[in-house]
């Protein structure tokens, strides 16, 4: 049983009304299925946590059918919304139909960092953003910032979400594109209470650690990169999905979830399932 579920969408890529990603992806029906699963569910989710590339080219409209689509399902799963900033976004939009800012107020020289506590957890937001470029980068300012709200523990600890991976990659692209510098980064959160890192921006799920901190990249809901594609090939594949993090006692766990159609193999009461598996054990004890 979840002491705290928080689900992880990522790299959504909204286009303007009608307008499909790479003129294949249809990332509107992509959301759409995504949400529409989270409410057939019926569980209970504490977090939906979108790390950035929310939109495809910083559109406005994009953003505000991203709320429209996704705020009644977090209200109907009794989630707070965290939205992050990614490569693709634009930090004026972005500020103003998200974040609720002022129109004109946005200054697009400053990031969009944030820190939120909820049910005891930290998630701390870092936009690791740099406007018209698509590498990641945090300024020092950032890490100061970082730095200070580390200073006092979670009392669940801290979760810490950026779009760009602080990691190497096998993949050229990925890693052409990863956070730069992200010893700086690693420096400030040696010995935190950071449980967590989540990030985005690869098109592809994996883990690794840095300062023994799990680092969890999430699958994207609008398509995925080949990570194992013809040599001197760079691949796109169609296929979505999205990530549920949960919090067991003092454990972190991070599950990837498909999102694309697929045949059922079985579709059975989860009591019978039990029940069948405790049989198993009791015949082999």
């Amino acid at each position: 049983m979840s002491d705290l579920t928080i689900v992880q969408l990522t790299d959504t890529h909204l286009r303007p009304a009608g307008e499909l990603v790479h003129g294949v992806v249809d990332t509107d029906a992509n959301l759409a299925r995504v949400l529409t699963h989270l409410r057939e569910a019926g569980q209970h989710v504490d977090a939906l946590v979108l790390s950035g590339d929310l939109s495809d080219n910083g559109s406005p409209e994009a953003y505000r059918r991203l709320r429209a689509a996704v705020e009644p399902v977090a209200a109907e799963l009794g989630a707070e919304i965290v939205y992050v900033m990614g490569n693709h976004d634009e930090r004026a939009a972005f500020g103003e139909e998200l974040l609720d800012l002022a129109p004109g107020s946005v200054d697009t020289t400053l990031p969009h960092d944030r820190s939120v506590e909820i049910a005891g957890l930290r998630i701390i937001v870092l936009d690791s953003t740099t406007p018209q470029r698509h590498e990641g980068r945090l300024e020092l300012e950032q890490l100061a910032w970082l730095t200070d709200q580390l200073r006092t523990p979670a009392p669940r600890g801290t979760v810490l979400v950026l779009h760009h991976p602080p990691l190497p990659s096998p993949i050229a692209t990925a890693d052409f594109l990863k956070l730069t510098d992200a010893d700086r980064l690693v420096e400030v959160l040696d010995g935190s209470d950071v449980r967590m890192i989540l990030c985005g921006h690869n098109h592809l799920t994996a883990a690794a650690a840095v300062a023994g901190i799990p680092v969890w990249i999430g699958p994207a809901l609008s398509y995925r990169i080949d990570p194992m594609a013809p040599a001197g090939r760079h691949r796109g594949l169609t296929g979505f999905g999205y990530s549920r993090i949960d919090l067991v006692g003092s454990t972190v766990l991070a599950t990837a979830i498909e999102a694309t159609p697929a045949t059922p193999v079985y579709d059975r009461p989860e009591t019978e399932v039990l029940d069948q598996l405790a049989a198993i054990a009791a015949r082999t004890r």
